[in-house]
């Protein structure tokens, strides 16, 4: 052998050993750890109850709060929006400081004790009076009709003023159509004799206005009617805690079927597992008693519960006398992300993060919020921060998805969970604060759930 290649020789077995060196240097410094999902109970963004907004006192587990705006309220004067009092009286000021999110519901016809109207006097006299008194045993008011041109142009115009002013952030993060019918709920008591509900074109024209002036929010609807289906919205059900209409509702959601208010067959559509794309809300119904759902019968309202799949219930949320029920209730609503392995591999340079992630929820988290890793020192200060490239929507109940990254800015091989720490933040675009805590057994603080 020639001394050139024998040099060579040598020269690739060098190469070869250092390499091989640093496999095992790798391999042997990999950092791994597991967790153990808690049964703690707690709040959540964008999830559990959502009390009404001009509550003073709110618990340390809200995190939506429900505001509803008549349009009578919105409007009094033709083209004149009373934005001073409805942000008064709902807080919004407030709550945005505070992080939370709002639920929203236009309504035009609410049912009350004393004669009156939710739709603007000015618009009640240029419609020319369209529309129905009643009094019946809901109660009393004045249903619009809602076929009635001036009305519609109005409305559109309306919704258009809502979007300007409050749909250009995050702040209404649910929207519950809404508009239609007693309540916004999409049925009237026509039996009573009030105009039944208009037909299928007439009605988008209720729901379009909406999808450009909130690009931010998530719909809902009450049934699952062809708009739902059409805008990928989700649905609403204002009977929670009720078997039979809760069933019926279901039921409904899965095969579709005929509109009896309107006497049209099949606009209602089968929406199966769309739950999966767009959330559920609702409320507990006023029919039966706290005692009966949160006590005698919790059992069949968490599974009705966990069955809806649904991620937030308002304004009738549970009564916090009976705390088993509320905690119960509130464990099985929503998301319940959590990481259920960790393994830190250091590099030739910085380190390689691996995750798994688990969602021991109900149902997923529906926003595209970004998720960063945190490295802090033994005082907390920030070292590094890089974000973590996963879509929080697909880790669905059940599902388990990994992710990696490379952290280059330090060398954690040696000094992870003592001189240095590690943490992932779930930000929420609106404040730019990390504020979700993962459903694991490990330290949280402000924000920050810590792996090491």
């Amino acid at each position: 052998m020639t001394k050139g290649k024998k040099r060579m020789w040598i020269i690739t077995g060098i190469v070869i050993l250092t390499v091989f060196a640093a496999g095992i240097y790798i391999f042997l410094g990999k950092n791994v750890k597991e967790y153990k999902k808690t049964e703690e109970v707690f709040g959540n963004p964008l999830m559990g109850y959502a009390p009404c907004a001009w509550n003073n006192k709110i618990s340390n587990d809200i995190s939506l709060l429900y505001m509803d705006i008549t349009w009578a309220e919105l409007e009094p004067k033709e083209g004149e929006y009373d934005w001073e009092s409805i942000e008064k009286e709902n807080q919004l000021t407030r709550w945005k400081t505070e992080g939370k999110h709002i639920v929203l519901r236009f309504v035009c016809d609410i049912p009350g004790k004393e004669k009156h109207m939710d739709i603007p006097e000015w618009l009640y006299e240029k419609s020319g009076h369209a529309g129905t008194w009643y009094d019946m045993e809901l109660g009393k008011g004045f249903a619009p009709d809602y076929n009635n041109e001036q009305i519609i142009q109005h409305y559109i115009k309306a919704v258009e003023a809502l979007g300007g002013h409050l749909g250009q952030d995050d702040l209404i993060s649910y929207i519950e159509l809404g508009s239609l019918g007693h309540w916004g709920e999409w049925h009237v008591n026509f039996s009573a004799g009030i105009q039944r509900l208009p037909m299928e074109a007439i009605r988008e024209k209720y729901v379009e206005p909406w999808i450009k002036a909130f690009p931010n929010a998530m719909f809902l609807m009450r049934r699952p009617f062809s708009h739902a289906s059409k805008h990928g919205m989700g649905l609403y059900n204002d009977m929670t805690g009720e078997s039979g209409e809760t069933e019926a509702w279901l039921k409904e959601i899965e095969n579709g079927g005929d509109l009896s208010q309107t006497d049209e067959k099949n606009v209602l559509f089968s929406m199966h597992d769309f739950w999966k794309k767009a959330p559920v809300g609702g409320e507990f119904t006023s029919s039966l008693s706290m005692e009966e759902m949160l006590d005698t019968s919790l059992s069949q309202t968490v599974e009705l519960i966990k069955k809806s799949h649904t991620t937030f219930l308002g304004p009738n949320i549970a009564d916090k006398t009976y705390s088993e029920g509320y905690k119960a209730v509130l464990q099985n609503m929503g998301y319940r992300l959590w990481i259920s392995k960790a393994a830190l591999s250091p590099q030739l340079k910085g380190a390689k993060l691996e995750l798994t992630w688990e969602n021991a929820g109900s149902a997923p988290f529906y926003k595209e919020w970004p998720v960063w890793v945190y490295v802090t020192d033994e005082k907390g200060n920030l070292i590094e921060k890089k974000r973590i490239k996963i879509s929080l929507p697909s880790v669905l109940p059940g599902n388990v998805k990994k992710t990696q990254t490379s952290m280059e800015t330090i060398n954690l091989s040696r000094d992870v969970g003592d001189k240095y720490h590690l943490s992932i933040g779930i930000e929420d675009p609106m404040t730019g604060k990390a504020n979700l805590r993962m459903t694991m057994k490990c330290k949280y603080n402000d924000g920050m759930n810590f792996l090491w």
